[in-house]
């Protein structure tokens, strides 16, 4: 049933066979968790397809780049998105603002040599780079080792569109945070400054401080870090 409905709603390809599961249970991590279905989502589209079909059956969804985490992030029990495959473009990079807008499967060395003839560099570099993805990146917030002069990947972050649980879209940046997120950061407001600890490379748990009005309300770059459990990156 999940994967006919699967097949029947997106463009993509749908993998349901034993040797596709079985190359999908694994990234670099130790872990071996074989899905229930691998989906190549060829558009923003057959992501929000893929997620309406999990939501009304109960299944677990997993966004994934490029499968280097070595703690089992890029594995699950249900659905699996690959979004190496297709969603993988440098879209625009102005060298004027100093910004790029990626889709989340594109991988950092592509996005380093769209840069490089600007004069300009993405400042992390993990020593996956060369097949690491961006989403994957955000998604646990990429150091590498000069990430102490250039910062992680969250300050390198100005706005994310993402796809979240209910199916909407939400385009995330600075400013004005959506009422429950507003709403969560005043009563916790006290704890997230005198709590959190104020370390460059704080990497572990999600990164409330970057939604406080001194840190400019930056809703895209609390979410970098998440591992795709608030929402789906697009």
């Amino acid at each position: 049933m999940l994967a006919s409905a699967l097949r029947a709603a997106v463009r993509g390809e749908v993998g349901t066979d034993a040797g596709t599961r079985a190359l999908y249970a694994t990234d670099a991590s130790n872990y071996r968790v074989p899905p229930r279905a691998v989906v190549l989502p060829r558009c923003a589209d057959d992501v929000s397809a893929v997620m309406a079909i999990c939501r009304e059956q109960g299944v677990p969804l997993t966004a994934r780049g490029a499968g280097t985490s070595i703690a089992g992030n890029a594995i699950g029990p249900g659905v699996i998105l690959d979004f190496s495959r297709h969603l993988d473009a440098v879209l625009d990079v102005d060298p004027s603002a100093r910004l790029a807008r990626v889709q989340p499967g594109v991988v950092l060395d592509t996005l380093q040599a769209a840069a490089a003839p600007h004069g300009l560099r993405f400042g992390p570099d993990p020593s996956s780079h060369s097949r690491c993805t961006l989403g994957g990146m955000i998604g646990n917030n990429a150091c590498g080792t000069h990430s102490v002069a250039w910062g992680t990947t969250a300050g390198s972050v100005e706005e994310l569109v993402v796809l979240l649980p209910d199916g909407s879209r939400l385009v995330t940046g600075s400013g004005q945070l959506p009422a429950g997120v507003a709403t969560l950061e005043r009563e916790y407001r006290r704890l997230i400054r005198t709590a959190l600890p104020d370390w460059p490379r704080r990497g572990s748990g999600y990164a409330l401080q970057h939604l406080l009005p001194e840190h400019g309300s930056q809703l895209a770059r609390a979410l970098v870090g998440t591992e795709g459990t608030c929402a789906v990156l697009l």
